[in-house]
């Protein structure tokens, strides 16, 4: 038989070791930003409380938030301005501050609050230059008709990645388009977003442009459950060099065919799922398609038949 001085030591070898600040941050860090479209406050908030370390929270949200809010194309307002600026690694200057190319504004951003706290006009140096900003603001143009007409919430941002000081025609540029629509119904346990980034390379030399796009969709309901939908669609087209206006068009026609292309893609499953991967992970439903209704099991001839055998009703 055991002593208590034997199962206390047994007890201490069998315990679990404290992790340490730096395990705690990185755990922490893994929720934050893996937190659903919409939701990182709310998991930022119950994190924080489990910690209940503010040393430790404050650095893996240091950490997190930027990358989350990047990485989640997030949609600010401009402090003291009607528009809005997307937060990504396309418009990024430095650590808080992020170029608005439309408005040719620069936003420093708090992105622990998920705010915009200044704004300051870009520099000549921080623009492109006019033979790209030809590029760049017809194509802003045209893909701000097609989000206006796709997605209800939907914003849209173009940015030149490489060769923004090209100045004629002859060396290459690439450009992208950044769309970003989301819908927050937390009222309603519901939240989702759709994501999709398009990099465009103009290669004058062989008069080609060539397009590779990277569309992610997130949905989670979490009503009465826990349902989430993340989805990743990559495709690649091409097209010939032309004008500004021509190209713009063109692309915008490309970026919408493969946009609309998924979204019937995505809907062709979903109306597929009840008889197919839903069958698989539940109990089938009867013959009948529909739930027992416990409310009136009278309807039922083995319901009557037990009652009247044990006298029930009488």
């Amino acid at each position: 038989m055991y002593n208590s001085r034997q199962r206390m030591a047994e007890d201490d070898e069998t315990q679990e070791p404290e992790l340490s600040d730096k395990q705690k941050k990185e755990i922490a860090k893994w929720f934050l930003l893996n937190s659903p479209a919409g939701e990182i406050q709310y998991v930022a908030k119950d994190i924080r409380s489990v910690l209940n370390d503010d040393n430790v929270y404050n650095a893996a949200a240091s950490e997190a938030f930027p990358l989350y809010n990047k990485s989640h194309l997030m949609c600010l307002k401009m402090p003291g301005k009607s528009e809005d600026v997307l937060v990504t690694s396309f418009g990024e200057i430095d650590e808080n501050e992020y170029l608005d190319p439309r408005t040719a504004q620069v936003v420093t951003v708090d992105h622990v609050k998920q705010v915009c706290t200044d704004v300051r006009p870009a520099s000549d140096e921080e623009l492109p230059s006019p033979y790209i900003e030809d590029y760049r603001c017809a194509l802003d143009a045209e893909i701000m008709k097609y989000v206006n007409e796709a997605y209800p919430k939907g914003i849209c941002s173009v940015c030149c990645v490489r060769g923004k000081d090209v100045e004629e025609p002859g060396p290459d540029f690439e450009l992208v388009v950044v769309i970003s629509a989301a819908r927050h119904s937390p009222q309603n346990f519901c939240n989702g977003s759709w994501r999709s980034v398009w990099n465009i390379e103009f290669k004058d030399e062989v008069q080609i442009v060539d397009v590779r796009g990277i569309v992610q969709v997130g949905a989670h309901y979490f009503e009465e459950g826990n349902v989430q939908l993340d989805a990743k669609h990559e495709c690649k087209d091409s097209m010939l060099f032309q004008s500004p206006d021509d190209s713009a068009i063109s692309l915008t026609n490309i970026i919408r065919h493969h946009e609309t292309e998924y979204l019937a893609a995505l809907q062709a499953s979903y109306s597929n799922l009840p008889d197919t991967t839903f069958k698989d992970l539940r109990r089938k439903l009867p013959v009948t398609r529909t739930l027992f209704p416990w409310h009136n099991t009278l309807q039922f001839s083995l319901t009557r038949d037990i009652a009247k055998e044990l006298g029930i009703g009488k």
